[in-house]
């Protein structure tokens, strides 16, 4: 039997043959229904998991068959946000309400998304989302819906400004994660980012001097919310409807990318811009965000004057960043249906959360702290949501993110902080076994290390 240097038995030597177990009966029937590549990186992945010491070489079968009854046809793990940060975006930012889930398995299929049903001719995409965004902000005269915030953006600047100068005030010049940079964008749509103003002060002299200057040639007039970042002190910007009359009074559109995605003024965050409010305060086609406050799918949302979101529509752009089926019909379903569950976790009151925590914290043996969450998603940009987290042992932070449920959430302190604010109360018991298997995989790590000191 061959042994380590010090004499002591290789254990990876126990781990199955990768033939003895793809002959597997259970394993052989996967094969048929999920493919010989997909069971045979299922069948790696348990035997790395030994080699590695994250389980027994006895323990990798069992590790096979469990893990070909819980195989998803895709890669993307589902998690239990622990961060207290709601809209995640390396989680996936808003987490779909049961009504837009039901509505994305009954769109799987063929659907009416182009087809009038009653006349058998071909109708507008989209009219039920659009529908369900107009009553949801009045204000708003069309809809459009596209497949992400920047694609709207996109669409804005080169239907309304191409080869032109768009007025955009330095002080909005906003970078986003991965250094995505807006003028970039809006610079690639064949437009001109011509910057007003200074960093911290802009006035509507900048506009109107801009607006006047013989030698530009101004085409749109942007207003950006800064969304992931405050400039505080001694600053100044222009409000939409002071900056609405400029652009006006010069037959000019005035875009105003707001992103957090509210379509109506928000209690809980009453400094973030709406897109309600936008429009009535004159701004002639607002961008937001569906996956982010609305709470639904990944979509960049126009909402605006007709003849300027019929414009858009138009443009030959606009079919190359069109919406599917399926952000159109979640995109309704959010809408139309119950409270999303990104508004419940920005609403939960600290109280009913401190509750909440004080009985998990009792039952894992943790100890409540408190913890502030955050909105995330590049939404209220400095404004913390006073909360609780229950601290347990820092170590547990690494097994609980790969354990299955997966669960993250942050380490501060010297402590591995487990914030509720966005863990649906029925997954609690998921939570509570997700913390036991983290501590029972510890416990075994260090036993086995114990047991090779005194082989040693």
């Amino acid at each position: 039997m061959p042994q380590s240097p010090s004499g002591a038995e290789d254990p990876r030597r126990r781990i199955p043959r990768t033939d003895r177990l793809l002959a597997l009966p259970e394993v052989v029937a996967a094969s048929h229904a999920m493919g010989e590549r997909a069971v045979r990186d299922v069948v790696r992945a348990a035997q790395d998991r030994a080699r590695r010491g994250e389980i027994a070489p006895e323990a990798v079968t069992a590790a096979v068959l469990t893990s070909l009854g819980e195989h998803s046809a895709s890669s993307l793990r589902p998690v239990l946000n622990a961060t207290g940060v709601i809209v995640h975006t390396n989680l996936g930012r808003a987490p779909l309400s049961p009504a837009a889930r039901e509505a994305l398995q009954d769109a799987a299929g063929y659907t009416d998304v182009e087809f009038d049903l009653a006349t058998g001719d071909r109708s507008r995409r989209g009219v039920g989302a659009r529908a369900a965004l107009l009553a949801a902000c009045p204000a708003a005269e069309d809809a459009l819906v596209v497949n992400n915030g920047a694609a709207a953006l996109l669409l804005a600047a080169t239907a309304l400004a191409a080869g032109r100068d768009v007025l955009w005030s330095r002080g909005e010049l906003v970078e986003i994660g991965a250094g995505f940079r807006l003028a970039e964008l809006v610079a690639s749509a064949g437009a001109r980012v011509r910057e007003v103003g200074t960093t911290n002060r802009t006035h509507a002299s900048d506009y109107r001097e801009a607006c006047a200057d013989p030698a530009s040639d101004v085409g749109a007039v942007l207003k950006v919310h800064t969304s992931n970042y405050r400039i505080e002190g001694f600053t100044s910007e222009v409000e939409i409807d002071e900056l609405a009359g400029i652009a006006h009074e010069h037959a000019l559109p005035l875009i105003a990318d707001l992103g957090s995605g509210l379509l109506r003024p928000e209690p809980a965050l009453p400094a973030e811009p709406d897109a309600a409010s936008a429009l009535e305060a004159g701004a002639d086609v607002v961008i937001t965000s569906g996956d982010k406050l609305l709470g639904g799918p990944q979509a960049g949302i126009l909402l605006g004057r007709r003849e300027v979101i019929e414009r858009l529509a138009r443009h030959p752009l606009a079919r190359a960043v069109r919406a599917d089926k399926l952000a159109l019909a979640a995109i309704e379903a959010t809408l139309a249906g119950p409270v999303p569950p990104v508004l419940d976790a920005l609403r939960t009151s600290p109280d009913a959360l401190r509750a909440r925590t004080d009985a998990l914290a009792g039952r894992l043996g943790g100890r409540t702290v408190a913890h502030d969450g955050r909105v995330g998603g590049g939404g209220g940009a400095g404004v913390p949501l006073p909360g609780w987290a229950i601290a347990l042992d820092q170590e547990l932070a690494a097994p609980l993110r790969t354990g299955d449920p997966a669960v993250v959430g942050t380490v501060q302190g010297g402590a591995c902080l487990l914030d509720l604010r966005c863990v649906p109360a029925e997954r609690e018991e998921d939570l509570v076994a997700a913390v036991g298997a983290a501590r029972e995989l510890l416990r075994s790590r260090g036993a086995e290390r114990r047991a090779e000191g005194t082989v040693r």
